[in-house]
């Protein structure tokens, strides 16, 4: 069997560092990564199962690459990750191309599993740990631009927020030692890296406790940035309900953490926060955001927005359009409510909102965020920012593209600049999608 593996993977940050993971352990079993699907022995699809949509995209991948499989009678195929945890065995009694089911926690287990399908057996591992954390893993590099990365520096959620599957597919809270994560931070600035993003379901409540000496998030982020200063740090995925003072401080004292915060609000409306057991009320948010504004003026701010969740009334939907006009996101993920089986919404509310109804509200959502997005770029042109140059731009060769600390997208002529580096730009113009200037 061919020893090369073809990892595809879906969802959020977190399955791209996992997959790394993943493709590290590979590495030492005596796989070698591929681009190209058809020459695989092993195809690995790390999935998501935060939306059913997302569950959907996977059932449509295996049928599409069910000819592989006819062609290749000794080829694998694995489900990793959130869907494989959530559906377990269910996975390969329903759909019979899959070998290899294998959850978060289990990805050690892979070239065994792997082993365990060459002999002609279904190989399923998804139990969760409560120590796990791949802290001794170093992660293969997967990204084609080799100047940003990521770090995950905690697994799981202990946020029991009613519409979520993530504690159930990704086990509770248990946070990396700060070494190991210092030591990945530092190998990636010596490789040429020059922006690390610092991972967790909640970045907020990451706690190492070493003999009672409590390292938590503000003094870990205040580290990997005393790493060096070329180094950019940036973080995902903060909770409104815990992002303190102290991280805002923080944040505000080092120019190489970037000035740029998403804070999933997912609802404008009090009531409906409390349904969603988000532990925080619209006042809580504001009072955040305001502390934000206070604290590090040039922050710009991103959120998560769900459109239709249970009992939403038409009141409730224009609170959160409201919300979301008086921050004035920079950008926004927005969603339908989508059930997800198991949680708590499922068994508690029932799923009344239409789904026209559902479709007619994010409709407006994206159209109110378009117009913050263009009006927040409209205040850019006659600014000078500094641009991490990530590679040439989509359009052409000519360009470089790049982003703030902030998180906007700059697009301004190459000249002599590469990738990796930093330079000035003065901003000219915008769309509402990126900022358009030249080097100074």
């Amino acid at each position: 069997m061919s020893k090369k593996v073809f990892i595809e993977t879906y969802g959020c940050q977190m399955n791209v560092a996992d997959s790394e993971v993943v493709m590290s352990i590979l590495s030492n079993a005596g796989y070698e990564s591929t681009d190209n699907i058809n020459e695989a022995g092993l195809i690995l699809i790390n999935t998501c199962s935060i939306r059913d949509n997302a569950e959907q995209r996977i059932w449509g991948r295996l049928k599409a690459i069910s000819h592989l499989k006819k062609r290749k009678h000794d080829l694998k195929i694995g489900i990793i990750g959130c869907m494989a945890e959530r559906l377990k065995e269910k996975l390969i009694e329903t759909e019979k191309l899959v070998d290899i089911v294998v959850g978060p926690d289990a990805y050690r287990e892979l070239p065994l599993l792997v082993a365990e399908a060459e002999a002609g057996h279904k190989a399923v591992n998804v139990l969760l740990s409560r120590e796990e954390t791949y802290a001794d893993i170093s992660p293969v590099r997967m990204d084609k631009n080799g100047v940003s990365s990521f770090v995950s520096i905690m697994r799981g959620c202990n946020n029991m927020c009613s519409y979520c599957v993530v504690p159930y597919v990704r086990g509770a809270e248990r946070s990396r030692n700060p070494e190991s994560i210092m030591k990945e931070a530092q190998e990636l600035y010596e490789m040429g890296y020059r922006e690390v993003t610092l991972l967790g379901q909640n970045v907020d409540s990451y706690k190492w406790d070493n003999n009672n000496k409590i390292m938590g998030f503000p003094e870990l982020l205040s580290n990997v940035a005393a790493i060096n200063p070329l180094l950019r740090v940036r973080f995902s995925t903060s909770h409104p309900k815990d992002i303190s003072d102290e991280l805002l401080h923080t944040i505000a004292l080092h120019d190489n953490i970037c000035k740029h915060i998403h804070l999933p609000a997912q609802s404008g409306s009090s009531r409906i926060l409390k349904l969603m057991n988000r532990d925080y009320s619209r006042e809580w948010y504001m009072d955040r955001i305001k502390a934000i504004r206070s604290i590090i003026p040039e922050c710009s701010l991103s959120t998560d927005m769900i459109a239709g969740f249970c009992t939403e009334t038409k009141e409730d939907h224009e609170e959160s359009l409201s919300l979301m006009e008086w921050v004035g996101y920079d950008f926004a993920y927005m969603f339908k409510y989508s059930e997800r089986p198991g949680t708590r919404a499922a068994r508690k509310y029932k799923d009344d909102v239409p789904e026209l109804i559902k479709s007619e509200r994010l409709s407006e959502m994206i159209a109110l965020q378009n117009k913050l997005s263009i009006k927040s770029k409209k205040n850019d042109p006659g600014r000078i920012y500094e641009v991490l140059v990530e590679g040439y731009s989509k359009r052409s060769d000519e360009h470089l593209s790049g982003r703030t600390s902030q998180n906007k997208v700059v697009v301004f002529p190459a000249e002599s600049r590469v990738k990796g580096e930093y330079v000035n730009v003065l901003i000219e113009k915008c769309t509402s999608a990126t900022l358009i200037g030249k080097c100074i």
